[in-house]
C-alpha cells in the first residue's frame, strides 16, 4: 500500500475559525496524485508545547509529514522553534538568504524591516525550498525513515513551493507507489441508492478503494488504485470503472472536473439546440449555473425569474385559472411556465422550476421542499415533482441541478 502522510496546519486563526483552512485540501490532492495516502490531518494553535506534541505524534504514525504555517518573522511564528526542539538541532543563520531578501525589498523600493533577518535562520542541515513570492522558504528534514516538510501558510506561496519544489523532491526520493485516480461524477441517485446498486457485484483488488463523495451538484465515485507501475494501477482502476459503468452508467454524467452545467451545455452545442429557463423558487440560480460555463452564449438565450403569480401570468403567459385551480406549485403550472418560456424566447428547450423553498408557504399536501420542474421542447412538455429537503438554500441548489439533469436525460433519451 502507499506510504502514509500527515498534514498539519498551524495557527490560532484556524483553531478559532477566524480563517478557513484551504491549504490542507490542496496539499492532500497533490500528495494523492503521486501515490501517497493522506491518513491524518491535524490543526494546532500557536503554542510551542502543543506544536511539539503534534509534530512528534505525526512522526510516529506517518512517513511524510507536511506542516504549513508559522514560518513568518513575527513573534507568533514559532514553527521553526518547534522543529528544532523535535529534531534536536540548532537554528543556523544563512547569509545568502538574507542577501536575497534584501535584494527583493530593494527591487520594490522598500527598506527591509530588521525583523525579517529571522527568515534567514533555519534548522541545521535542513533542505531549503525557494519561495518565489514571499520571504519564508520551505524547509525539509529527512531523518529516521521519515520526511518532515514545513511550508509557509500564505496559500499562493504554499502552492508554488508545493508544486515546483516539494512534489519533484518527493518523486526523486521514490516515495510512494503509483496511484491511479479516476473520478466518475453522478447525479439523479442518492448515495445510498448508488451503494445499493454497486455493492452486490463489487470486487476490489488489493490496493484498490472506492469512495462515495456527495455534494449538492453531484455524487463523485472516486476510484483509487495503487500499484508498482502505472500500467498496473491503470488496469486495476479501469476494471472498477467498467463495473461502475455497467451498473450505474445512466447516473454518470462526467469524469474528473466535469460539471453538470458544462456537460449539458456541450450536449446542446453538439445537437445545435438552444435553451431558455423560467424560474420561481430558484430565483435565478439555474440561469447563473448555465451562464457560469464559458461560451454559454452559444446555446443559452435567456431566462425569466417569475417569482410572483402575476409575473408567471404576465411574463410567461400562464393562465390565471391554472394557478387558481392547481396552485403555482403544481404540474400544470410548471408545464405552462416551460411552454410559455420556450415560446417567449423561441428556444428548442425550456426548463421551468416552481416550488416551496420555505420556511413558510407549505401546506399539508405541499410541504417545504416540494418542487415541480417542467421541461418543454418542440415535441413534448412534461413536469416532474421532487422532494428536495427542508433547508432553503439546499432546496434551491438541488432544484437547479435537478432541472439540468432532467434536460440531460431528455437529450440522451435516458429513462
Amino acid at each position: 500500500m502507499p506510504m502514509c502522510a500527515e498534514i498539519i496546519t498551524v495557527g490560532d486563526e484556524l483553531i478559532t475559525g477566524h480563517r478557513i483552512d484551504t491549504n490542507s485540501a490542496f496539499i492532500a490532492q497533490q500528495l494523492t496524485r503521486i501515490g501517497l495516502e493522506v491518513r491524518y490531518r491535524s490543526s494546532v494553535g500557536d503554542s510551542l508545547e502543543m506544536m511539539e506534541e503534534v509534530f512528534r505524534l505525526a512522526l510516529k504514525r506517518a512517513q511524510v509529514v507536511i506542516v504549513t504555517g508559522g514560518l513568518g518573522p513575527t513573534d507568533d511564528d514559532i514553527t521553526k522553534k518547534a522543529i528544532v526542539r523535535v529534531f534536536k538541532r540548532n537554528l543556523i543563520f544563512h547569509e545568502e538568504l538574507l542577501e536575497e531578501l534584501k535584494k527583493r525589498y530593494a527591487a520594490r523600493g522598500i527598506e527591509m524591516p530588521a525583523i525579517n533577518q529571522n527568515q534567514a535562520l533555519l534548522p541545521q542541515g535542513a533542505t531549503v525550498f525557494p519561495n518565489k513570492y514571499g520571504s519564508a522558504v520551505g524547509i525539509g528534514i529527512a531523518e529516521g525513515g521519515t520526511v518532515f516538510l514545513a511550508l509557509p501558510g500564505v496559500p499562493y506561496e504554499m502552492k508554488q513551493i508545493m508544486t515546483d519544489e516539494i512534489i519533484p523532491y518527493l518523486q526523486r526520493l521514490n516515495i510512494g507507489q503509483v496511484l491511479e485516480v479516476v473520478s466518475l461524477r453522478t447525479t439523479g441517485a442518492v448515495e445510498s441508492k448508488l451503494a445499493e446498486l454497486i455493492a452486490p457485484g463489487l470486487k476490489l483488488e488489493p490496493g484498490v478503494k472506492l469512495a462515495y463523495l456527495p455534494a449538492p451538484s453531484a455524487i463523485e465515485l472516486r476510484v483509487l488504485a495503487a500499484a508498482a507501475t502505472r500500467e498496473e494501477a491503470q488496469e486495476k482502476a479501469q476494471a472498477v470503472v467498467r463495473y461502475l459503468e455497467s451498473t450505474v452508467g445512466k447516473y454518470i454524467f462526467g469524469r474528473g472536473d466535469d460539471t453538470l452545467e458544462g456537460v449539458v451545455g456541450q450536449l446542446l452545442v453538439d445537437n445545435d439546440k438552444s435553451l431558455a429557463v423560467a424560474e420561481s423558487c430558484t430565483g435565478g440560480e439555474l440561469g447563473m449555473l448555465i451562464t457560469s460555463v464559458p461560451g454559454a452564449s452559444r446555446y443559452f438565450l435567456g431566462g425569466v425569474v417569475a417569482y410572483s403569480n402575476e409575473a408567471k401570468t404576465e411574463l410567461l403567459g400562464v393562465d390565471r385559472d391554472i394557478i387558481a385551480q392547481f396552485g403555482a406549485v403544481s404540474r400544470e403550472c410548471a408545464e405552462a411556465m416551460a411552454e410559455g418560456c420556450r415560446r417567449r424566447f423561441g428556444a428548442d428547450y425550456a426548463l421551468a422550476v416552481t416550488g416551496i423553498a420555505g420556511p413558510g408557504g407549505a401546506t399539508p399536501d405541499k410541504p417545504v421542499g416540494t418542487v415541480w420542474i417542467g421541461l418543454a421542447s418542440l415535441h413534448e412538455t412534461y413536469a416532474k415533482t421532487f422532494s428536495l429537503g427542508t433547508l432553503r438554500e439546499s432546496i434551491r441548489d438541488r432544484a437547479a441541478y435537478t432541472a439540468l439533469e432532467m434536460l440531460r436525460r431528455n437529450i440522451l433519451d435516458i429513462t
